[in-house]
């Protein structure tokens, strides 16, 4: 019998479609890569390629833009907002415009063009992880900007234009939508309970055990009670923090470790399927004074997350017009799959 789940934390309704219900195999299909390149501007000795470099972590002093290094953070070459400018904010009758003021950040994660996030050891993950903490961290300092948003595309049905492994950066002058959801249904919990709602969450998950994956003795991986999509996985840090910039190296070591198993049970399960990775974490901190009233308790009601979403399913003409969602695997078998697959 179909089931329709409402998300507190959203919020949102979503169909769990289980007549449909599907398996891991069932969804997987031929995939569209990136076009591949002779001449990949992200690969080592092609530095030049690229804008120069604002970040880099290498095992030996080198000169920016030279071959040395683990992971090289330049501007994206064609941004979808610009650094440049000032900010302005008007009204045109019922509408809102603000000029395109951002940044956007390309994080090259190896020299290697063929090895993705899942083949990437703990080590070179916590780099990885290093090097959007400190691109965040910098990125903070222009009061421009209200919040930075961490993705990654993976495969060119999740929007990927270039095979050689990478993620993204995008600081904007806005908070986005979601977030914003988040933060006030964090709140409101908050204002009620005076306790933080993803704690709670993560307390009740790890009870019933039947939507987890797996977890260890600083994170836990779920997949959520409503979820929109087919395999759609959480990854949550057990100890209540808001801010991700606040993580040190070794935590950052420990959350390198939990992502990559996530990530190889996931292409285990689905045959490497396109997916879209996405950070939330707490509004700069100038962003107080601008919206007061979101950030009185933040620091407490507030917890920073990773969120992977797998793109096997379509979202069609029902999707769109009613803004619900169908899903077809319902997220306890999900979590069963990947809790049985076995990874190296």
């Amino acid at each position: 019998m179909p089931e329709l789940r409402y998300d507190p934390i959203r919020p949102r309704w979503v169909v769990i479609a289980s007549e449909r219900s599907l398996r891991p195999q069932d969804y997987i299909r031929k995939r569209q890569e990136p076009k591949p390149s002779n001449n990949c501007p992200f690969c080592t000795g092609n530095e030049k390629m690229t804008p120069p470099e604002v970040f880099a972590i290498a095992d030996a002093p080198r000169e920016p833009d030279t071959p040395g290094w683990k992971v090289r953070v330049v501007p994206n070459k064609y941004p979808a907002l610009r650094i440049e400018g000032e900010l302005k904010r008007e009204g045109i009758g019922i509408f809102d415009v603000t000029t395109g003021i951002g940044a956007h950040e390309v994080i090259i994660e190896t020299p290697d063009h063929h090895r993705h996030m899942d083949a990437l050891s703990e080590e070179e993950l916590q780099a990885v992880l290093i090097a959007v903490r400190e691109r965040m961290l910098d990125l903070r300092k222009d009061e421009r900007f209200r919040y930075i948003l961490f993705f990654r595309n993976h495969g060119a049905e999740a929007g990927a234009s270039l095979a050689h492994p990478h993620s993204q950066l995008i600081a904007t002058p806005i908070i986005p939508p979601v977030v914003v959801s988040e933060l006030k249904c964090a709140k409101q919990h908050f204002e009620q309970k005076e306790r933080c709602i993803f704690c709670d969450l993560i307390k009740q998950e790890l009870l019933l055990k039947d939507r987890v994956v797996a977890e260890n003795e600083a994170y836990v991986v779920w997949e959520p009670f409503a979820s929109s999509f087919p395999f759609e996985t959480w990854i949550f840090p057990k100890r209540h923090l808001h801010d991700f910039t606040q993580l040190s190296d070794e935590d950052l070591r420990v959350l390198g470790r939990v992502l990559g198993e996530t990530l190889r049970r996931l292409k285990t399960a689905l045959d490497d399927p396109p997916y879209n990775l996405i950070l939330h974490t707490a509004p700069t901190p100038h962003s107080r004074p601008a919206r007061r009233h979101y950030w009185e308790t933040i620091e407490y009601d507030y917890h920073w997350h990773i969120e992977i979403i797998p793109r096997v399913t379509k979202i069609a003409g029902f999707e769109w017009g009613a803004g619900l969602h169908i899903n077809p695997t319902p997220p306890e078998d999900a979590a069963k799959y990947l809790r049985e697959v076995e990874i190296s």
